[in-house]
């Protein structure tokens, strides 16, 4: 897996926005404030180790230990009246804390109530699968394992779900680069034509804010829509489709656009 870099100045290095400001955390409350919550909390610490819990904008937060994730899961569901497991997943917290936090969003619908069990693992360690308890964890623990590549042992199908099996790295890890890598840029054109076309065919732009007006079905561009079958090969669309940033007839307090007098950054500022 790739390795992580020191992020202590990324703030100094963007200057349009802060991408790694942390909100405040939101405040918490007491178990002992909410009856039921309260209730809930006794009759689990009787049977299963809580390492930690409070409320947390109205709903319940518990935290436990990894093995014992099955056995809390089916305590909640059967003794606690928590029916439905809404969603789980993981938060990358490798290089903070060496692993993922694991988290499980579970509903009570006769105590319209709501609650967030919590573990901690480390990078490589193994998570047993709730699939047996819950069935709705049999896509969500696939795309934990896809997307982070959190270890769910005792599941009946663990593989991948939204990228290819051979694909390189899990790409909702903060170590994966936000517009993919190489493997990434050539992974459709290797796997469709073969790495003989590459030359022919370019690596595959993967910037999302890359405008190309001359693409081929004239999906992206910055002027009005050229129709299909015009021929643009020498970079030109027809005269009746001039290069502009608003239709006749637009907002009147906003200039209008002038190619002639645009000047193209060669760089950022």
């Amino acid at each position: 897996m790739r390795k992580y870099t020191p992020k202590n100045d990324v703030q100094k290095k963007s200057y349009f926005s802060d991408r790694f400001y942390i909100a405040p955390e939101t405040s918490k409350k007491e178990v002992t404030s909410d009856e039921i919550y309260a209730y809930d909390v006794e009759l689990l610490s009787g049977k299963f180790e809580v390492l930690n819990s409070y409320i947390e904008i109205d709903e319940l937060v518990v935290f436990i230990k990894a093995e014992d994730n099955v056995n809390v899961l089916t305590f909640f569901k059967e003794a606690l009246d928590y029916e439905m497991l809404m969603e789980l997943s993981a938060i990358d917290y490798i290089a903070q804390r060496g692993g993922f936090e694991i988290f499980y969003e579970m509903l009570s619908l006769t105590k319209r109530k709501r609650v967030r069990i919590k573990t901690f693992i480390k990078e490589k360690q193994e998570l047993n699968s709730v699939y047996e308890v819950f069935k709705m964890a049999n896509w969500s623990e696939r795309e934990m394992y896809d997307m982070y590549g959190v270890r769910v042992v005792n599941h009946p199908n663990l593989k991948r779900i939204i990228m290819p099996d051979d694909w390189y790295d899990h790409p909702l890890r903060k170590t994966y680069p936000l517009q993919g890598d190489e493997a990434a840029s050539w992974y459709e054109v290797d796997k469709i034509f073969g790495k003989e076309a590459r030359e022919e065919i370019g690596a595959e732009i993967r910037d999302s804010a890359a405008i190309d007006r001359y693409d081929t079905k004239r999906f992206a561009r910055l002027g009005h829509e050229v129709p299909y079958g015009v021929d643009i090969t020498n970079g030109k669309e027809p005269e009746h489709t001039p290069l502009q940033y608003q239709e006749e007839g637009g907002v009147p307090i906003i200039k209008k656009f002038d190619e002639n007098k645009s000047v193209t950054l060669k760089k950022r500022r």
